[in-house]
């Protein structure tokens, strides 16, 4: 994750960019009287969040200028990509050459270039992998190999078992000799359990954890940091490898790797290149879904609610990071500013007679039977209306299928869960922890999110797996929900407490338990834990679904965004709180220095 010193730079044009941030005023409750939009009663009480207005200047986004757009600079990327083809397909590379490449190639974020060949080579390894038997090797056994192995094809989905570590467990003791790159790769290869996975999950991943602290904490490695290896270790203790988000993890590995006294110099280049290529991409796809957000009025009409347009495309490259889905960005940033302004509509403004009347009204989808609704409803529900009606007709075109009824129960789920929030506010009810959790992953609306992606993303629509999708019958949809929601409650709840709001997952457990909040946060955190070995058991059972393996790495990427997303606090509500604003800077306007 880019820091500012990182960025520094480019401060001149980061300022520019971005507005003057000040100070954020205090929670408020707004008297609101006919002069707001619509027709409201005068002097209903309203809740105000004073969320701070957008930090990004539209018209400097809109006329962003990269020269990465020209031809040469894709021609030159592509003779390096033919360069680093061959790489894999050298028939003298070691096994341990060809694994150490491929997690380059991940890390550096280029691997989209070269997916058969790293199948193929990973396809090979798992099916050599039941003829080995590490016990037989003695101290021929590398630690750093076997991980590395194991952690690439668990990423992949392959069912690889923790057993492969019992010669390493047996004989740990004769391994503590300063191999930290081998206790880097067993310390990322623990957070690929799964729920079956006792050994990875304590004593594994418990030695790895304490072999990298006491690296950093000896006084005789006081340069780490400013080597490739001990950036990697702050990093990893920071947070694994597994749980990053996938592109500001490459932004960060695009710098260590070149720091390394061993680096493929060509790979270098092709990393930095494409990085920038794609980053121009990005740029053009911000300023189209800027625009459409300008020219829905609804920043200027509903003021009480935030305009995240930017965040809110920063999520889309954490969900799928690839430049061919383009589109699916463009379309998915939609609907994450919508469902932004939708949860601001329940959580904040909305009295309870117009939430209920809202909800109807998306139970009803009808635009003839708005009339009850005050006129800022009625303007959020026919942006909603055309924008869903006009992916459903796109998709209807070029895939045969009417996925209308689904994309529309989606938005009915999800305001109904938003209801159910209003209410136990209204009425001062404190839901216990198993209570709060059965509405809060639906309110915090990955299941609608994910059956917009499912629609738009996938090249071949299966009625059966919509429907299992829109009775959220898919625990994949499930974990990855949990994971946004409790990352969520972690950053933004002390907030949502002070202007109003019902209890969260860590007051929940507090009422529920009498602990401390100290105490509930670990609690959760350790939540977290648990259910990312969940969704890596969805990830390797699976294989035989009518599910995709891209779907599914997209809903673990969700949850990936949401640790980058409210890590440093609530970097979607306040980012000017955050490092968010420098993960943006660092990935959509900052272009990496080419040699």
């Amino acid at each position: 994750m880019a820091s500012l010193q990182q960025v520094s730079p480019h401060l001149s044009y980061r300022n520019s960019l971005v507005k003057t941030i000040q100070r954020p005023r205090s929670f408020t409750c707004a008297i609101v009287a006919k002069t707001t939009p619509g027709n409201e009663s005068p002097f209903v009480p309203r809740r105000s969040a004073n969320y701070r207005p957008s930090l990004w200047d539209r018209h400097h986004l809109l006329t962003v200028k990269n020269k990465y757009t020209n031809v040469k600079s894709v021609r030159e990327r592509d003779l390096l990509k033919e360069t680093v083809r061959k790489m894999l397909d050298h028939e003298k590379s070691t096994h341990l050459d060809q694994l150490e490449l491929i997690d380059d190639l991940q890390k550096l974020g280029v691997s989209y270039h070269f997916e058969r060949e790293i199948g193929n080579i990973l396809i090979f390894n798992y099916q050599k992998l039941d003829r080995r038997n590490f016990k037989e090797c003695g101290m021929e056994y590398d630690l750093h190999a076997t991980a590395l192995e194991f952690r690439l094809l668990r990423q992949h989905g392959f069912n690889v078992s923790e057993d492969v570590f019992d010669v390493f467990m047996e004989n740990c003791g004769k391994f503590v000799s300063g191999d930290i790159n081998g206790f880097i790769s067993l310390y990322e290869a623990s957070y690929l359990s799964t729920k079956s996975d006792t050994k990875l999950q304590n004593s594994i991943r418990f030695f790895a954890t304490q072999q990298l602290r006491d690296y950093v904490d000896n006084p005789s490695n006081k340069d780490f940091a400013s080597c490739d290896l001990g950036e990697m270790v702050v990093q990893a203790l920071d947070m694994p490898y597994h749980w990053r988000m996938r592109r500001l993890a490459t932004r960060l590995y695009i710098d260590v790797y070149g720091k390394k006294p061993h680096k493929n110099h060509v790979l270098v280049e092709f990393a930095k290149l494409d990085f920038n290529i794609v980053q121009a991409l990005y740029q053009e796809e911000l300023k189209y879904v800027s625009s459409w957000w300008r020219e829905t009025g609804l920043a200027n009409q509903l003021h009480f609610s935030r305009d995240r347009i930017v965040e809110n495309y920063f999520w889309t490259i954490g969900q799928i990071q690839e430049p061919q889905f383009g589109y699916v960005r463009r379309i998915m940033a939609k609907i994450y500013t919508l469902l932004t302004t939708i949860d601001d509509i329940y959580d904040i403004y909305g009295t309870l007679e117009e939430l209920q009347l809202f909800t109807a009204a998306f139970e009803n989808w009808d635009v003839n039977r708005l009339n009850e609704l005050p006129e800022y409803m009625r303007l959020f529900f026919l942006v909603v209306y055309n924008e869903v009606n006009s992916i459903g007709c796109d998709i209807l075109r070029n895939k045969k299928i009417n996925v209308i009824p689904f994309l529309k129960k989606s938005w009915t789920d999800v305001s109904n869960a938003f209801l159910v929030e209003a209410i136990w506010y209204k009425r001062g009810h404190k839901p216990n922890m198993e209570e709060y959790m059965q509405n809060a992953w639906k309110s915090i609306a990955v299941p609608t999110i994910l059956v917009h992606f499912y629609c738009i993303f996938s090249d071949e629509l299966s009625i059966q797996v919509l429907e299992t999708l829109s009775e959220h019958l898919q625990n994949v949809v499930r974990c990855s929900a949990y994971v946004v929601r409790l990352a969520n409650d972690l950053a933004t709840s002390q907030d949502e407490l002070a202007r109003g709001d019902v209890p969260k997952s860590i007051q929940c457990y507090m009422n529920e338990t009498g602990s401390s909040e100290e105490k509930a946060r670990m609690h959760v955190r350790q939540m977290i834990n648990n259910i990312w070995d969940e969704l890596n058991y969805e990830k390797i059972e699976n294989r035989q679904s009518l599910i995709s393996q891209d779907f599914v790495e997209s809903a673990m990427n969700l949850a990936r965004m949401s640790q980058c997303m409210y890590q440093h606090g609530d970097g979607h509500g306040s980012p000017e709180k955050s490092k968010i604003v420098d993960h943006i800077m660092s990935l959509l306007f900052n272009p990496i220095p080419l040699n």
